[in-house]
């Protein structure tokens, strides 16, 4: 195909574009000048040079939030313990607690103690109590004369007794 020496002529037709909104357009026409885009380089290493020390920042306020509750806390238990040294201050508290702690009474007066369901409750801690002689179920004497014979005649050190196991033994002289 030959070309002509004349241009043919092109011809436009309009193409209906959808309306683009006020802000697209806006960042469309936005050109970024190179002191803007050293001033953002700026910023963003700030924030990385920053970013630690604003944590550390940040967890010592909540340790010192929470020291501050710990010393609130104490406070109140100090103030707890005023308040009962200053009941301790007054005679008739040491009287009203003699009387129901430890049963004390004036010369004079009749204290009832009631003891049943609701009554003072006996501990569980105690040993029985018998009426009836009891002997002992080891030799204490033999035992002695045991453990003294055996340190003497052995070649272990003090320390090596307990190491061996001769002064533990729950059958020495038994």
């Amino acid at each position: 195909m030959v070309r002509s020496a004349t241009k043919e002529r092109v011809e436009r037709v309009p193409v209906a574009m959808p309306e683009e909104s006020r802000a697209a357009a806006w960042l469309r026409e936005v050109r970024p000048s190179g002191a803007a885009l050293v001033a953002l380089g700026l910023i963003v290493a700030a924030l990385v040079v920053l970013a630690p020390s604003l944590k550390t920042f940040v967890e010592q306020r909540q340790q010192i939030a929470q020291l501050e509750a710990d010393v609130a806390d104490a406070q109140d238990q100090v103030d707890e313990l005023g308040a009962e040294i200053a009941r301790w201050a007054d005679p008739a508290y040491i009287e009203a607690q003699a009387r129901d702690r430890l049963y004390y009474v004036f010369p004079g007066e009749r204290s009832y103690l009631i003891v049943g369901e609701q009554g003072i409750q006996e501990s569980s801690d105690e040993l029985p109590i018998s009426d009836e002689l009891q002997t002992t179920r080891i030799d204490w004497l033999q035992g002695l004369a045991a453990s003294v014979f055996a340190a003497a005649l052995t070649d272990l050190a003090p320390d090596g007794l307990t190491d061996a196991g001769m002064l533990d033994s729950p059958n020495v002289g038994g």
